[in-house]
């Protein structure tokens, strides 16, 4: 295992990003490749989209439920072994799948397992990038990322021939031996040690509670691992908490609050873009075209908006750059129902892929401001967590609303509006912060206070001036919301 007092921004980490963007393309593109399946499984098994369309959503439903089972699995054994559990798990549930007999079958095999393999892979590789790289992390993240955006565009066109030339029995047989290639990712996910990765065994280490043999007995094991920990009922408890007190940070709170709705926004879209385009009279080619255009300008998105962030100009104003991003797509969402006709649809696939791989890209380097890196997997394993039941429930809330209204115009409207509060929500949080922080300083400069970082990483404010004993109490600033002071 790799000792670094800090991420070392290249080096091996680059090994780390080529295995990450790996795992996006045998999860998240190959998630969204199985819609293509659709046609086949209405004709085979003789029923209606709503139902068939049930496969999709219990497919990213799962992976996105189960996350925190990932970060679990990859805190407490490790990150390769959950990603290579993972991989045979979705290899063997797509396998199973090109034997299915009925959808209920299909639910299970290829929504339910293949979903839990996607999900012990995910937050668990993306949170190895931010392990590794600190002052180049959002690049890392943006190539890591593009993964779904050019695995969709490459999967595509060759599941549909895999299924012209194999059907979809076959398509299915083969696409489980190609996810397999995740158990070599994950054997590309070398463990790295950080300095305050190893911040809480010592911490527990001085406790008084614990007996002196224990601790001499912990103190020996070089690796701080909670395989061990698990010797300790206690120690365990402490430390599953440690992992998950970000849960309780009110900065992690709204920005919870606002990843809930801005995944019901943009799911819903690549469901219904292409019926959509095809209500306002554009050709089959051509709607599948605009699918094409999201693909290929996601890509764009993910690793030049990366890069930008990463320029110091904008590298403190990243979160405002994510907000951005989200805001953007919502307009698009706002606009789409007057674009009826296909030279107007082009530019609304180039702005919406744009900004939809833009703010993708940020997701985890937002959260890992909000956290910090060393909770980073739990938090990312939490923020997918939140994605599933906006998933879930998305498309069939948008498709109840076009057979009740007649149009997509309301449908996509809520989509709109439910990123633009979801981008609103987190600019009115980080507004509200720095009032309160120019409060604090203008507090201290007026008071006379001395600032102290104690160890545990929180700052306090001890007063000096000459001033009432009753009236003058310690201030402690977590230093997760005042970050910049």
């Amino acid at each position: 295992q790799a000792r670094h007092a800090g991420p070392p921004d290249g080096g091996w980490g680059w090994m780390i990003v080529a295995g990450c963007f790996l795992v996006t393309i045998c999860t998240r593109a190959v998630t969204r490749c199985i819609s293509i399946f659709f046609v086949e499984f209405q004709a085979y098994f003789g029923q209606d989209y709503a139902r068939t369309a049930w496969i999709h959503s219990i497919v990213d439903c799962t992976t996105m439920l189960c996350a925190p089972l990932g970060s679990l699995i990859s805190n407490h054994v490790s990150c390769q072994v959950g990603i290579m559990l993972g991989g045979l798990l979705a290899s063997t549930g797509l396998i199973l799948s090109s034997f299915a007999t009925s959808l209920e079958h299909l639910y299970l095999s290829l929504g339910v397992v293949t979903g839990l393999g996607f999900a012990l892979c995910y937050s668990p590789a993306i949170a190895m990038v931010g392990k590794y790289f600190n002052k180049k992390k959002a690049l890392a993240y943006g190539i890591a990322m593009s993964g779904s955006g050019i695995g969709t565009f490459i999967l595509a066109p060759v599941v549909q021939l895999l299924i012209e030339q194999f059907f979809w029995h076959g398509a299915l047989l083969i696409l489980g031996g190609f996810v397999l290639n995740l158990c070599v990712c994950g054997a590309l996910m070398r463990p790295i040690a950080l300095k305050e990765d190893r911040k809480t065994a010592p911490e527990f280490l001085e406790q008084d509670s614990v007996p002196d043999a224990q601790k001499q007995d912990l103190k020996q094991m070089s690796i701080c691992s909670p395989l061990f920990k698990a010797w300790s009922h206690e120690c365990l408890c402490y430390c599953s908490w440690k992992e998950y007190d970000f849960l309780l940070m009110p900065g992690f709170m709204v920005l919870a609050v606002s990843v809930l709705f801005m995944a019901y926004g943009c799911s819903p879209l690549f469901v219904y873009l292409v019926p959509y385009a095809l209500s306002v009279g554009v050709s089959h080619h051509q709607a599948a075209f605009l699918m094409s255009i999201l693909g290929v300008v996601d890509i764009i998105g993910n690793i030049t908006f990366g890069w930008l962030t990463d320029r110091r100009c904008l590298k403190k104003h990243r979160h405002f750059c994510y907000l951005f991003a989200v805001g953007m797509d919502g307009l698009c969402c706002l606009f789409l129902p007057v674009l009826r006709n296909f030279p107007l649809l082009v530019p609304f696939s180039f702005t919406f892929g744009y900004f939809d791989g833009a703010y993708v890209t940020l997701i985890p380097v937002v959260t890992a401001d909000v956290v910090g890196t060393s909770s980073l997997s739990s938090a990312l394993g939490v923020v997918c967590f939140l994605h599933a039941i906006p998933y879930l429930v998305s498309p069939p809330v948008a498709g109840w609303l076009v057979d009740t209204t007649g149009s997509y115009t309301a449908s996509f409207l809520l989509c709109g509006f439910s990123m633009i509060f979801s981008s609103t929500l987190l600019c009115f949080a980080r507004l509200a912060k720095k009032i309160k922080r120019t409060h604090l300083r203008s507090l201290t400069s007026d008071t006379g206070t001395k600032q102290h970082i104690w160890t545990n990483g929180a700052i306090a404010y001890s007063v000096t001036a000459e001033l009432d004993q009753k009236d003058v109490e310690l201030l402690s600033v977590d230093t997760n919301s005042y970050s910049n002071t």
